[in-house]
């Protein structure tokens, strides 16, 4: 159990870690807790735990009662987990992947057309 973070401290990880979310997953909302909601579905399991765990926190922070009871060790650890999964996702990497896939479902498209026609040209007997 801690207390030795101050409220202060917990905030600014959340507020980094919501503007990691901002900056590689173009994800809009006010605070942690809004862009979990918005976008949270594409993280992990494991790091959308970490910084639901973390708004959390972050909110309990502002209650002095509740910030002695919050157990600084886990929220450094979430807080850990959430900006070294965010920082090594590469923005231009995301896009490449997402036009190749583009790509290469347009081109299977075009592949299984081509061979439905030559399949009736064929059945016709027309080749």
């Amino acid at each position: 159990m801690g207390g030795l973070m101050s409220a202060v401290t917990i905030q600014q990880m959340a507020d980094r870690v919501a503007a990691l979310m901002e900056e590689r997953l173009r994800l809009r909302g006010a605070g942690l807790e809004a862009k979990l909601r918005k976008g949270g579905r594409i993280l992990p399991r494991r790091v959308r735990a970490a910084a639901e765990a973390l708004a959390q926190a972050a909110a309990m922070a502002q209650n002095p009662k509740l910030l002695m009871r919050i157990d600084d060790e886990s929220v450094a650890q979430n807080y850990d987990i959430c900006v070294r999964h965010l920082g090594g996702i590469d923005l231009a990497d995301r896009r490449r992947g997402v036009a190749v896939g583009i790509a290469a479902s347009i081109a299977f498209s075009l592949l299984a057309v081509l061979g439905i026609v030559l399949a009736v040209l064929v059945w016709r007997g027309l080749i």
